[in-house]
């Protein structure tokens, strides 16, 4: 199995989910994302959605989504996320979960939000605004790491 640096394997997974499995040799986990990221893809028209957005043209995104496919990518996206990073962690790490698991949960919430959303009377549409969204689950998450890691520090001095 290779060894690869945390980053390089987050890294590897945002460009794909499983990438940075079938790199590490974890080849089921890895043909398990690889597969579900083809299929949520196809069946969302999500790539489709996101060249009409960057072109500017987000109502055609909104009506080309198929939001219930869609709904399942952010937890499969930063489940490989994850996933690859603990493989590449050290095992006495802790916590390094929340900042993922709050990132796809705002990034989900995002998605369901985002048809209603209008930020300075601009409706940044369907991809945008969970980008969007992902950065306060990502804060959340690494501020709760932080507090969490101290509380068990101070656990175990005790």
């Amino acid at each position: 199995m290779k060894k690869m640096s945390k980053l390089e394997a987050v890294l590897w997974n945002i460009a794909f989910p499983g990438f940075s499995q079938l790199l590490m040799g974890q080849y089921i986990k890895g043909i398990l994302f690889v597969a579900l990221e083809v299929m949520i893809n196809a069946k969302s028209h999500f790539n489709m959605a996101i060249m009409l957005s960057f072109l500017g043209e987000i109502d055609k995104a909104d009506a080309v989504l198929n939001y219930q496919w869609l709904m399942f990518y952010p937890c499969v996206y930063m489940f490989s996320m994850w996933d690859g990073y603990r493989s590449a962690m050290p095992k006495e790490e802790k916590y390094t979960f929340l900042p993922f698991v709050f990132g796809a949960y705002f990034v989900t919430v995002g998605l369901m939000l985002s048809p209603k959303v209008t930020i300075l009377q601009v409706h940044p549409g369907p991809i945008f605004v969970p980008m969007l969204f992902l950065i306060p689950g990502l804060l959340i998450g690494f501020v709760l790491k932080f507090l969490m890691a101290i509380k068990l520090r101070k656990k175990m001095i005790e």
